[in-house]
Formats: C-alpha cells, structure tokens, sequence
C-alpha cells in the first residue's frame, strides 16, 4: 500500500511506478480494456494509472499504481487525475458533471464529456446523428405507452427497444414480437425509471465495425472495416478485413466514421457500430450506424497481431496527441475469436486449455483477461492471422479460430480432433 500523500485510498498503489520524464495516463476503469492498455504503455516506456474498483479486477491485477475508488465519487477521480498528462476511460458511464469539474480544474480529460454524452446516450447519439446526416434507423424517444405504441405502428411491429443508458453486450435491449408484450415492457421498465427509446429492427445482411483514432489536433488513422459476428446480443468474432465487403461501401464506413469523430470532438479510438442493409429491390446496399463506442472496442482486439499498431497503443497515443502509428494490416485477413464463460466450468485448468490449443495451433495468440469463470462473461480472445502457407483461406481462418476459443471454453474440440 502506497502512503503518498495523493493518496487517500486503501490499496492506493505505488505512484512512483513511472519512468522519469515519461507521461502518465490515467484510466479509468478496471477492466480488460484498461488491462490491454498498460501493456501497451509498458511497451512505450510509460505506464498507467488506474482508478479500479477493487485491487483483484482485470486491469488492477497488471498495474502498479492503482488507486481503489468509485468512478461516481469526484474525490476519487480526482485523486487519480492528480499530476497525470491525462485522464482516458475504458467505459463511458463516468459522470459528465464530474468530468467537467476535473476539466476546470485543470484536468486534461479525452475524450471529453461533451464528446462521452454521445456514447452515454442512445437517444442523444442518434438525434445528433440524424443532425450531421449520418445513416440511422427511424428512432423515437418512449417517455409513455402511447409513444412506444405509435411507433409499433409506424414500423409494421418491427420495433427493438432499448434502455438510453448502461446497455450493452445485448443487455437493456428488448425486441417485442407482439403490441401486448411492447406495452408490457415498456410499463414495467418506465414504471423502474429506465429510460428508454425506440428505433425500427433493421433486416441486416451483416454488422460491421469501423474504427478511427484521433488525436485533440485532429490528425485521424482509420483501420480497415472489420465484420463482427453477433451471438445473442454479444460479439463473438470479429473479421479484418471485412470479407466480400465492396470497396466502395468500405471507403464510405471509413469515412463515415471519420466524420463521426471529427464532428463530435472525439479523441482516442473510436467504433463505429454499422448495419449492413442490402436494398429489397437489387438497389445499392446501405450501412447505418447502431452504436457508437469512444474507447477500444471488442471488435478492434484483432488490431494487438493483425495490424502494425493496435487500438490500445494508438488510443494512449492519441489522448496524448502524439503521432499516430500506422493502422496498416500485417497480414491478409485476422480473425478474432471471443473466448465467453459457458454454463460450467470444466475441469481442466484454462491454462492447461491454452496448452493443448497451442500443441494443435502453434500459431493461435491467446489474450487472457485474469478474470474468474462465470456463464457468459467475456474472459479472453484468441487472434489468428493468414498465412498463405496454410491455405483454406479465410474461411479455413475461421474455422481455426472458433475451434480454438471452444476449446478454452469447453475443454474439447468441437470437431473431435484428438492429439497423436
């Protein structure tokens, strides 16, 4: 435990874990974001400074200056804040108000609070979207039954409600089949004070992402448009490039979330969360932006062996306004599997798991979160990148890349493989 002065905080950390003459970024949040950003500051001579919610969470576990405190306590944060080059997020739920008093104070915040409210509020997102004519689905604000109600009516039934703050991993979604179960959903959650909101479900042919980091003086490098594969809500894979994606329709999301970033005063990485629309009538296809993300994203994890920078190197690089590395891929196509908690936890150890993964795909990089089991949570990702001595193509890569996070997650291979 740490007895600086700045420090008025159980487990407070070491704060003289920072090479002289080195930034100091502080971050919060605990979680597996966080984590992969102090490996990359470890990899540019600097480190981070975490406000962590408790001393064995994700990030925490790997950082030494680690501060224990509530992101909603303005003491906390600005015990955290105090003496860093800047504040940076590995979530966006910090309060604006608070935000605003470090900025006062002298706090060097990025991305700022004017820029977060796009990403704390689904309403706010979409109305300012509309505002700069950016693709979005028919949306309108549910303040009562009669709201949800007209819109259900407007959109032939297909309506996806959702909570305006907290959401996420397919959590404060709800996609009602009938007008009775909307009116229920909707009296019940407003009845909770849940905020809530309606747009049209879309009929999509596939979701993509597009992710840009920008600096505070504006200098932007876009990685290439990535195809994320959604299951129940939560990303299970991610594809870069985009597969079959035309160029023309590439360029556009990459532009597109350039935009984003630059009208909205976006710094560090943003994600660009996009529908994939074709036209029912052999027309052009269409993207439409579903969710905006201003900090590293799931579907960028690919980036840390697939591109010449990853998301995590380049958002401490752009909260910082340094330049920007080259968002190039390194190899033809990576593909990111998710490695999610099942309903139980086998025997074997998990790194027993990485073991025999590595015995089959030498060339599997494992990405582990040092996070306990449990149904369903996110506890690492398995990167897998071409290799034209290989074959099979992409398809081939993602069939490797499945197999492997089943296996971390399961303890047995899916195809029945068995060792010699």
């Amino acid at each position: 435990m740490s007895n600086h002065p700045r420090d008025p905080f159980p487990a407070g950390g070491n704060p003289d874990a920072h090479a002289t003459g080195m930034p100091v970024v502080t971050v919060i949040g605990d979680g597996q974001l966080a984590r992969m950003m102090q490996t990359a500051a470890i990899e540019m001579g600097q480190s981070v400074r975490l406000l962590a919610g408790s001393a064995g969470a994700s990030a925490a576990q790997v950082a030494a200056d680690v501060i224990i405190g509530d992101y909603t306590d303005l003491d906390a944060l600005r015990g955290a804040a105090e003496g860093a080059s800047v504040v940076t997020f590995d979530h966006e739920h910090v309060p604006a108000r608070h935000l605003r008093a470090l900025m006062d104070a002298g706090v060097n915040v990025q991305p700022g609070p004017d820029a977060l409210a796009h990403a704390q509020d689904k309403l706010i997102m979409r109305e300012r979207l509309r505002q700069l004519g950016a693709p979005v689905p028919p949306f309108t604000a549910v303040d009562s039954v009669d709201d949800a109600t007209t819109f259900f009516d407007d959109v032939d039934s297909r309506v996806c409600l959702k909570a305006r703050r907290g959401g996420y991993d397919g959590k404060g979604v709800w996609f009602p089949g009938t007008r009775e179960e909307l009116i229920r959903l909707v009296t019940e959650l407003l009845g909770r004070g849940v905020p809530l909101m309606a747009e049209e479900k879309v009929r999509l042919d596939r979701e993509l992402s597009a992710m840009v980091a920008r600096t505070p003086s504006g200098r932007c490098a876009a990685w290439p448009v990535v195809e994320s594969v959604q299951t129940a809500g939560v990303c299970t894979e991610a594809v870069a490039p985009a597969p079959d994606l035309p160029p023309a329709l590439g360029e556009r999301a990459g532009e597109l979330a350039v935009k984003i970033a630059g009208d909205l005063g976006v710094t560090g990485v943003l994600a660009v969360e996009l529908f994939l629309v074709h036209a029912d009538s052999g027309g052009e296809a269409r993207i439409l932006v579903n969710e905006l993300a201003m900090r590293p994203h799931n579907t960028g994890h690919w980036t840390q062996d697939g591109s010449r920078t990853s998301q995590f190197e380049q958002h401490i690089r752009a909260v910082l306004d340094l330049p920007l590395g080259s968002p190039e891929p390194v190899g033809g196509t990576t593909v990111m599997a998710n490695v999610l908690g099942a309903d139980t936890d086998p025997d074997q150890s998990l790194h027993d798991r990485m073991i025999e993964v590595w015995n089959r795909f030498p060339d599997a990089k494992i990405h582990l979160y040092g996070k306990d089991w449990r149904p369903g949570r996110k506890i690492g990702h398995v990167n897998l990148t071409s290799d034209p001595g290989l074959g099979g193509g992409v398809p081939e890569l993602r069939r490797r890349a499945r197999l492997a996070a089943h296996y971390l997650v399961h303890a047995t291979w899916a195809d029945g493989w068995i060792s010699d």
